[in-house]
């Protein structure tokens, strides 16, 4: 894949990069999880495997509803409910659910800057997209894929805590992120171009643009090419 440019977030406030190493640093040689699960489907962690991550903010969704759901997918095979309920939760959060701090570009901004600070170091970031209450990245972990999360997680999260006073920002207050992620492993060159046009088409089904290159927290305006 060939990237044209880079975005240079400069209205992303940085309060040092210690919060970002913090998920990272000691741990340069731990090792990947390779197959392992978090409570569902199992997953892949491995040198060389690219992976598609979601993260979303703490009030995206009610637990309420996410145990209701469980309940009601419980007689599924793992298969079905897994994929029925991924369907169910992007539907929910393309609803806008919650503070939407992602939504303000200081925020966005600040998660932008940190997806791309280590890109090429700890990883190698294919695809992105911020949405104004969760994230989607495409990733390829030169490291521990949870501990990547928890390096961009840790970063912001600090710095939305120092900012929540800021009515303007919408931060919700007492924590920024929800505590797990959504991830699942890529089989193929037909799976990666599909997760990509996903992600970057994201901004479109949700209504919030007219095509995914107008979405400015987002790598569809950036990149061109195909396959990993």
């Amino acid at each position: 894949m060939r990237k044209e440019s880079r975005p240079t977030p400069g209205n992303a406030e940085r309060p040092g990069n210690a919060e970002l190493q913090l998920g990272m640093h000691g741990h340069t040689g731990r090792p990947h999880a390779g197959w392992h699960s978090r409570g569902y489907l199992p997953h892949l962690d491995a040198p060389g495997v690219v992976q598609s991550v979601t993260f979303r903010l703490a009030d995206s969704l009610p637990r309420q509803v996410v145990r209701r759901l469980d309940h009601e997918l419980r007689a599924q095979p793992a298969s079905t409910a897994n994929r029925l309920r991924r369907e169910r939760v992007d539907a929910w959060l393309d609803a806008g659910l919650g503070c939407c701090a992602l939504a303000h570009p200081r925020v966005a901004a600040l998660v932008q800057d940190a997806l791309l600070r280590f890109d090429g170091e700890r990883y190698r970031l294919c695809a992105w997209c911020i949405m104004p209450n969760h994230v989607h990245v495409l990733v390829e972990p030169h490291r521990a894929l949870a501990r990547i999360v928890q390096s961009w997680k840790s970063y912001t999260g600090r710095w939305a805590l120092v900012h929540e006073a800021d009515p303007d920002l919408r931060v919700a207050g007492g924590r920024l992120w929800m505590r797990d992620y959504w991830d699942r492993y890529i089989r193929d060159e037909r799976h990666y171009r599909a997760v990509v046009a996903y992600i970057h088409a994201n901004p479109v089904k949700a209504g919030l643009c007219a095509a995914p290159a107008d979405w400015p927290w987002s790598s569809a305006r950036l990149m061109a090419g195909d396959g990993p």
